[in-house]
């Protein structure tokens, strides 16, 4: 009768020390005999520190696949020469590296991969100096203490807008959206409308989260008189008009400097002067607004961003 990974594995756990104990080194793993260079998976799992379960998935997503599988009893075994990669990737999920993340790294050389970790971390801290910054404002909240921004106010005029929304649910599906649109406009490139009134922006109309899948809106204004003409030679996007508004802004600076994780206490700071000058946030949805710099652009250029909250 076929055995299962388990079975097998208590087995391989109980026999004696065959030669395939781990040796001093790497070199010493790899001068072995082939036969006696793979290990069960219960074997390999305790020297990767990555369990049975986890070895199996791995495999599912072509992440770490076994060195062979016997055709009658699908047991797996593992290369010495493979736990190398299998404890990177026991040590990448200990930081809470996302899988398709570390699908990408383990297949980079070390300084390329070293590279890509850093950058990794620095979005992690970024992110919790964020979620630190959240918690402070919110217990300023409840405290009763006034949230505090440089908030400013202008009036938009009635645009014509060709956009593409989307569900999803992480930042990073929002940035991808915000490049097809991207690449939709560079392809084809539309008349321009001048000012504050011409700037693409993108419009949050719910949360954007695991639990929530928003939906965001990519927008680009065109002019008034050209919009029907200019929307029939963009069938993939949504041609609508945006009332005449006023909306409360707060000016953040190049877009790269600003972490997403600052959206809530901006949004926060937003709701709390729409209060204090008793003027409630309208159904258009919070945004982003995009100010590029005049052309030629370089691979340096990066627009000025502000978060805006239209206002009834």
């Amino acid at each position: 009768m076929a055995r299962s990974d388990e079975e097998a594995s208590r087995t391989s756990e109980h026999r004696p020390d065959d030669g395939r104990r781990a040796a001093g080194s790497r070199g010493a793993e790899d001068a072995r005999d082939p036969d006696e260079r793979l290990l069960g998976i219960g074997e390999f799992a305790r020297r990767s520190l990555l369990s049975p379960k986890a070895l199996r998935l791995y495999d599912d997503l072509g992440l770490l696949a076994p060195a062979s599988v016997d055709a009658d009893t699908g047991y797996r075994h593992y290369d010495v020469a493979q736990l190398e990669r299998a404890r990177l990737v026991a040590l990448l999920r200990r930081i809470a590296m996302p899988l398709t993340e570390i699908r990408t790294i383990v297949d980079l050389e070390p300084r390329a991969a070293a590279a890509r970790v850093a950058d990794y971390w620095r979005g992690v801290e970024d992110d919790h100096a964020g979620r630190r910054d959240l918690a402070a404002l919110l217990i300023d909240s409840l405290n009763g203490r006034e949230i505090a921004m440089d908030v400013a106010a202008r009036r938009l005029p009635e645009r014509r807008l060709l956009c593409l929304k989307r569900h999803v649910t992480s930042q990073e599906a929002v940035w991808a959206l915000g490049k097809e649109a991207i690449a939709i406009f560079r392809e084809r490139p539309l008349p321009a409308v001048p000012g504050v009134e011409g700037a693409s922006f993108l419009v949050y109309y719910a949360e954007v989260s695991a639990d929530s899948d928003g939906p965001v809106e990519w927008c680009r204004p065109v002019p008034a008189e050209q919009a029907e003409e200019t929307a029939a030679r963009y069938p993939e996007l949504t041609l609508r008009t945006e009332p005449e508004h006023d909306e409360a802004y707060v000016s953040l600076g190049r877009a790269l400097e600003v972490n997403e994780s600052q959206w809530p206490i901006i949004a926060e700071s937003l709701r709390a002067w729409t209060a204090t000058q008793r003027r409630p946030p309208s159904e258009l949805g919070p945004r982003v607004t995009y100010h590029w710099p005049p052309p030629p652009y370089t691979p340096e250029s990066q627009p000025d961003i502000d978060f805006s909250l239209p206002l009834r």
